[in-house]
């Protein structure tokens, strides 16, 4: 789950950069950091040390190999409906669960391990947004770690109930990803303060 976390959320970096016209070493700057910030802050907040990215040298390549993916292929990634928004989505469930598995893993308690997951599918993304002076998707209006939230809950539910791992993932991974996708689809957003 890690690495295609890695690889998807890589191509919705490099995608981005692409859009705002970066050239190859700002696509690959922007498609690294989407695909490894989360991951790394995940372990270094679980004492994971050196991160993992920097143990297993596959974490790079993905990277690498995602924003070489966006670079030279981004007029069919383009061609999607909202490419960013939905590789992004897709890279939100992904990371949840890795971020979640392994925080339970560690020995985390349920409520911290949600939290380190939130860490890890937000993490990328808001690096990303900042290092192209967007407002980061998870303080907009949108719905962004409400997603990550349930993904997280729905993996710690089911290792609470001694469900089997795979189809556990799997179902928080397709929740994360369709309440993202249809959150934006329907315009639905987090709650605001009253009378602001």
């Amino acid at each position: 789950m890690d690495l295609a976390g890695v690889f998807i959320f890589g191509l919705s970096g490099g995608t981005l950069a692409v859009r705002h016209r970066l050239d190859l070493f700002g696509v690959l700057v922007l498609s690294m950091a989407a695909a490894l910030a989360g991951g790394v802050a995940r372990d270094l907040l679980l004492g994971a040390a050196p991160p993992a990215t920097f143990r297993d040298d596959r974490y790079l390549w993905a990277a690498l190999a995602s924003g070489l993916a966006a670079f030279f292929f981004h007029r069919p990634i383009l061609r999607l409906v909202k490419p960013v928004m939905v590789l992004d989505a897709a890279g939100l469930g992904l990371f949840t669960v890795a971020g979640c598995s392994k925080a339970l893993d560690y020995g985390m308690e349920p409520l911290p391990a949600v939290l380190l997951a939130v860490i890890t599918a937000c993490g990328g993304g808001v690096l990303r947004d900042l290092l192209v002076t967007e407002i980061p998707r998870v303080l907009r209006e949108e719905i962004y770690a409400v997603a990550a939230l349930l993904g997280a809950v729905i993996v710690v539910a089911g290792g609470r109930l001694g469900l089997p791992d795979l189809p556990v993932a799997i179902a928080a991974v397709a929740a994360t990803f369709a309440l993202r996708v249809v959150s934006v689809v329907r315009g639905w957003s987090a709650p605001r303060a009253p009378g602001s």
